[in-house]
């Protein structure tokens, strides 16, 4: 059987020369990468206290949602700017290649709330961090945070050093 690593294809200089682009699209194109990433990052939250599931469109969605559901937890999206239809709060971020903004409704998040982040990968940890801003504005406490993929080498960890991260593959050096 493969390991899960085995199905993220990489993918040289892209989006530019010099980088490394780790596809998930290839562990969503085959049932078995599939259910090993999803059984994955669903045993990192085993035993975990919390109520709520955030993450950010779009590959976010993709593992947050099924892990929520399995897991009876509710599921609270993170959309770019202008793409939710009631009352927002929004966080802007500085991205690998750029800047974005990030929003999520004003009643999505309760006073008290535990939350736990996923998403596809953490690189800078900037999409992450703009995502515990919202979350902490509107009195939720991130619990934890959750990715299927991290790249140690972008130092993302560092900056969310306050925080407990898990994740199920590494690319460290590569």
């Amino acid at each position: 059987m493969k390991e899960l690593k085995d199905y993220v294809r990489s993918i040289i200089d892209f989006p530019q020369k010099g980088v490394i682009f780790r596809d998930v699209t290839t562990v969503l194109q085959d049932s078995e990468g599939l259910q090993l990433a999803i059984n994955s990052m669903q045993e990192n939250l085993k035993d975990l206290d919390f109520n709520v599931i955030v993450a950010p469109e779009s590959r976010g969605f993709i593992f947050g949602m099924p892990i929520a559901y399995n897991m009876k937890k509710a599921f609270v999206p993170v959309r770019k700017k202008g793409k939710l239809p009631c009352e927002t709060i929004e966080e802007s971020y500085d991205l690998e290649y750029g800047k974005a903004i990030l929003e999520i409704h004003k009643d999505a998040i309760k006073l008290g709330d535990k939350v736990v982040i996923i998403d596809d990968l953490m690189a800078t940890g900037g999409t992450i961090g703009a995502i515990i801003k919202l979350v902490e504005r509107l009195g939720g406490k991130v619990v934890k945070i959750n990715c299927l993929i991290e790249l140690p080498d972008l130092k993302g960890r560092e900056k969310l050093k306050d925080y407990e991260i898990c994740s199920s593959i590494e690319y460290e050096g590569e």
